[in-house]
């Protein structure tokens, strides 16, 4: 009689933190759930997965896969040589790690393994995080066993039958923020008697908030305000070189933040770009937000992800293309205004899901057989 294995869960994609935090979230419920579940990653060569999976505890193999580019070039070419190298590497780690179930999140190498995987006969959970649809997933639709999806009226893009509304994973649990207040906003080093402006522009970076910010640095410093500023890596050396030394205690200048935690706690107001994982982690933390959209991304999702939470009065919403003339004015507005950050606040927190790790654990744990 063969002994009983415990399960092995492929978890493939990444590129950018609002994929990769929200697929750890969701291996460690797999962890939560079934302590001896064998988890592997699957990335792209030089993505932030690479360096964040095993700092996590887990495993990762890398594929060479890239995105091609929106404008025709020879460089394609050189992208679909890799895409062929990638699927053939997927086949080879699929067969040696033999996974009862692939978890697709998005990015880059999400793409080669959830094809792989289902033509193997694998079943195939993904995850799509957007209100709009990323190619990848709808490519893979038909060979889904299921798709967890964040918001409503998916069936436009998706099966309706293998629709499954769990909402978006987040890191972690952000709803103890006050209670970390003090000692975050000793970690950062600021004072008590300010208010502290969180400024994110996602994992990699926003440069349209940078310039802003980097255009307005004496403002900021005469504002009354304490600054958080994530400038992403691909900014930090740039900004850091802008700002003098002698503006240290007013605005802390970071490529990344390792304590995102920390982070929300210290902030009293928090100015975002509009990733789904973003606004996901942004409802449970419940502090007033300034949604500033990526115009960069398919469909201007972005945009439409902003919109459903101002036109719940859950955020104040500003057009990338309004940002330097409006949102440094809008900041110091809204520092002043008391009961606008509360409806604010209390508005956002409505829309809060919880669980959502969980619950594509649970989806992925039903395919395996558990």
């Amino acid at each position: 009689m063969e002994q009983l294995r415990n399960k092995r869960i492929i978890i493939s994609g990444g590129g950018t933190g609002g994929h990769i935090f929200p697929a750890i979230s969701v291996a460690n419920a797999l962890r939560r759930i079934e302590p001896g579940t064998d988890i592997l990653f699957v990335g792209a060569e030089g993505r932030m997965e690479m360096e964040k999976v095993p700092a996590a505890g887990y495993r990762i193999r890398a594929l060479p896969v890239s995105g091609f580019y929106r404008q025709i070039t020879f460089r394609n070419f050189s992208v679909l040589l890799r895409l062929i190298r990638s699927l053939s590497m997927a086949k080879r780690i699929i067969r040696e790690f033999r996974p009862d179930v692939a978890l697709g999140v998005g990015g880059f190498a999400s793409g080669p393994v959830m094809w792989k995987a289902a033509g193997m006969g694998i079943p195939v959970v993904i995850q799509e995080q957007n209100s709009y649809a990323g190619v990848t997933n709808r490519l893979l639709a038909k060979r889904a066993s299921a798709i967890c999806v964040a918001y409503d009226g998916m069936e436009k893009y998706f099966p309706r039958d293998k629709i499954i509304k769990t909402g978006n994973p987040v890191r972690h649990s952000f709803d103890n923020s006050g209670v970390l207040k003090n000692e975050a906003l000793e970690y950062f080093g600021f004072s008590r008697e300010k208010q502290v402006v969180l400024v994110l522009g996602g994992s990699l970076g926003a440069g349209t908030i940078n310039k802003t910010l980097g255009g307005a640095l004496d403002r900021m410093a005469g504002s009354g305000l304490q600054w958080l500023w994530q400038t992403g890596m691909n900014y930090y050396e740039d900004v850091k070189s802008l700002a003098a030394d002698s503006l240290a205690e007013t605005i802390a200048i970071h490529g990344f933040i390792d304590r995102m935690d920390y982070a929300f706690a210290a902030a009293d107001i928090i100015v975002s770009r509009a990733g789904a994982g973003t606004i996901s982690e942004l409802c449970l933390v419940g502090k007033p937000v300034i949604l500033v959209p990526s115009p960069n991304v398919a469909e201007d999702h972005q945009t439409r992800n902003a919109e459903a939470l101002s036109g719940n009065g859950a955020a104040i919403l500003i057009a990338d293309s309004q940002a330097e003339k409006k949102l440094i004015d809008e900041v110091i507005r809204l520092s002043l205004d008391t009961s606008g950050k509360a409806g604010l606040s209390e508005n956002i927190r409505k829309m809060a899901e919880r669980d959502s790790d969980i619950r594509i654990a649970n989806e992925v744990l039903k395919l395996a057989g558990t």
